[in-house]
């Protein structure tokens, strides 16, 4: 199965529970495509010790998930994008609806 997730937050325990469904759905063999839009895009400077995103981030990339980033919302943040959270578009996001068998939003 192909899943999408959309990640709109930064509240670590959240973001840390949709990378690990997103890693739990790589181990049972579906590909996984995460679109970080909004404040989703800021998940690398969530820093908490009890839900260690960034662990369930570097298992994700690991797993060959794929992580997809709104550019404008990295853009106005002043940010620049990462190999790991990339520029990226709206076409790129309705491209992963469109594939997707399934969409879960965090």
């Amino acid at each position: 199965m192909k899943i999408g997730i959309i990640i709109s937050q930064t509240e670590p325990e959240t973001v840390w529970n949709a990378f690990r469904f997103g890693n739990f759905s790589l181990d049972k063999n579906h590909s996984v495509k995460v679109f970080l839009i909004g404040k989703g895009v800021e998940y690398e400077d969530i820093n908490d010790e009890k839900f260690n995103v960034r662990e369930q981030v570097e298992k994700f990339i690991d797993n060959k998930g794929e992580i997809f980033a709104c550019g404008s919302c990295i853009k106005s943040r002043k940010k620049e994008g990462s190999p790991v959270c990339p520029l990226s578009t709206m076409h790129d996001l309705m491209t992963i609806v469109e594939e997707s068998d399934k969409i879960v939003s965090f």
